[in-house]
């Protein structure tokens, strides 16, 4: 029997929501093992950063550089003439092949540093294309994620996803000491009704914007509330451990 080589249009998975929640379990899986296996590194180089007014900053940084070092590492199906602009730190225009699909993928994986803080990560509207429906203030809201579901370039449409790269520390003896990383795919906004329908039930922490002072819109996502919808989609790693994916 022969199939099709053609790659699935990425506005299809609107309607196989199966579909492109397996599209998100490989990509996070693949980019898991990229990360577990700079794992050891990862723990050297944080016991590197000593403590300092510009700590954290710092931490940021290298945990952009670690990522970025995991996942040049393990490679990927790049396509060569793909552009992707925005927020996140590494952004891949990919190609994903599973069993029974093809698509062209737009990957987007943003690192965050922070001591402690073991089950949250920031995440801005502009890294997002969930509507984010969370209370503020005891009354609802909805604001709109800036990313596009799908993301049309040069070249056709990628289905976007989002990846979030998070390096938990310490501070001790004088220098960071590296806790656990987090690896969470925040689905795609196909998947609202599934993570997020109501203000009520969602994966998000108020904050950490300050309204009276005017800053930008920014929430949280909670590892736990994600957890409880969809176990694999966060992946801790915790140095010393085996790695094994989550199911």
């Amino acid at each position: 029997m022969r199939r099709s080589l053609s790659f699935r249009s990425p506005h299809e998975f609107e309607r196989d929501l199966d579909g492109l929640e397996a599209v998100e379990k490989a990509t996070l899986r693949f980019i898991t093992h990229g990360v577990s296996e700079i794992l050891p590194a990862a723990e050297t180089e944080f016991t590197r950063v000593d403590l300092g007014g510009t700590a954290g900053d710092r931490a940021n940084y290298l945990g952009e550089d670690l990522t970025r070092l995991a996942l040049d590492r393990i490679g990927s199906a790049r396509v060569p003439d793909g552009r992707l602009f925005g927020t996140t730190d590494y952004k891949l225009a990919t190609l994903v092949f599973l069993p029974d699909l093809a698509v062209r993928q737009a990957l987007f994986v943003d690192s965050k540093a922070e001591k402690d803080a073991l089950n949250v990560a920031r995440v801005q509207v502009t890294q997002t294309s969930l509507e984010i429906r969370q209370h503020r203030e005891g009354a609802p809201i909805a604001i709109q994620g800036r990313v596009p579901k799908v993301w049309d370039a040069e070249g056709g449409a990628y289905l976007t996803t989002t990846v979030f790269v998070k390096y938990h520390y310490r501070a001790e003896a004088g220098h960071l000491s590296l806790r656990r990383i987090s690896v969470v795919a925040l689905p795609n906004g196909f998947l609202q009704d599934r993570y997020n329908p109501t203000a009520d039930d969602c994966i998000w922490n108020v904050g950490p914007d300050s309204p009276t002072r005017r800053e930008k819109f920014r929430t949280r996502v909670n590892f736990s509330l994600l957890e409880g919808k969809a176990r694999w989609r966060v992946q801790r790693l915790t140095p010393g451990d085996a790695s094994e994916f989550a199911e």
